[in-house]
């Protein structure tokens, strides 16, 4: 079947599981040879890549900072990606189109989505450009969980908040299955690493944030009057444990989610958006 005329990649056919052109795709749940991690089991260099996996998240990816430098999808994925695979800045990127078969041997396993991307990553932000021109944004502290933190990345995505930032023991936000669970939500909404924790959290007031915890404990304040400063930073901690004391000392203010039934906390990733809901409706009331 020919191949679009306007399309700026160059789509080349892979027929051997074993070509070294799709080495950057291969064996994706091997815990020591997945290409998405910067440093292996054994404390060597991995390779860091991103890797986007099914259509709209390799969509995002086109139109995020993170450039593709390679593609992998079976035949129908070149025609639904047409409008992205047409892109100017994708010239001469290549679009290894494979079999589901080939596809399945590559990866390790059978790709329902049938098509990724690969990306190199591009130098990290910082803390200071992140919160630049920021309203809203949300702090993690031990959130180690891919599927809680590509959540997260979503849902600030869709109520309003203008970014992340991860502090100490938090998982790779880069892993493929949080890329995946964010939608590639985790490829535009901006994030930084916090080098020193907690005491990056004195950066972040210094900027004009409120910083509230969100915690159950004691001396937590309804989330409802804890969400109007000018600029806002939730902090939210690891399923379990929560936000370290050393932390929420830190604040200044702790905030709890009204609940009942003696339930005493939700998953982190549902907190995290009912406190952005609570965000956005401030925010709006404000501006009427």
């Amino acid at each position: 079947m020919p191949v679009q005329s306007d399309l700026t990649v160059d789509v080349v056919d892979i027929t051997d599981p074993d070509d070294p052109r799709v080495d950057d795709f291969r064996d994706l749940n091997a815990a020591d040879r997945r290409p998405d991690l910067a440093v292996l089991p054994g404390g060597e260099a991995g390779k860091g890549l991103v890797i986007a996996e099914g259509v709209t998240v390799v969509e995002r990816m086109i139109a995020s900072r993170f450039a593709p430098h390679a593609l992998l999808g079976v035949r129908g994925r070149v025609e639904q990606l047409a409008a992205a695979l047409s892109r100017p800045e994708l010239t001469g990127t290549p679009f290894y189109r494979v079999s589901a078969e080939v596809m399945a041997a590559i990866v390790g396993f059978h790709l329902n989505r049938g098509v990724l991307a690969a990306a190199h990553r591009p130098p990290p932000l910082t803390v200071p450009e992140v919160l630049a021109g920021a309203r809203t944004v949300v702090v993690l502290e031990g959130v180690n969980d891919h599927e809680n933190i590509g959540s997260i990345f979503r849902n600030a995505a869709g109520l309003g908040v203008d970014a992340l930032l991860f502090g100490a023991r938090c998982s790779d936000p880069l892993y493929r299955r949080s890329v995946r669970v964010s939608m590639g939500h985790a490829l535009l909404v901006p994030f930084a690493r916090c080098r020193t924790w907690p005491d990056d959290l004195a950066e972040v007031q210094q900027a004009g944030f409120s910083l509230v915890a969100l915690t159950p404990g004691e001396g937590s304040v309804p989330l409802h009057d804890a969400v109007g400063a000018a600029r806002t930073a939730f902090l939210v901690g690891a399923e379990g444990p929560g936000l370290s004391e050393a932390t929420m000392r830190r604040c200044d203010v702790r905030a709890r989610i009204p609940m009942s039934r003696g339930t005493d906390s939700l998953n982190v990733a549902t907190a995290a958006a009912i406190a952005f809901y609570e965000r956005s409706r401030s925010l709006e009331a404000q501006s009427s």
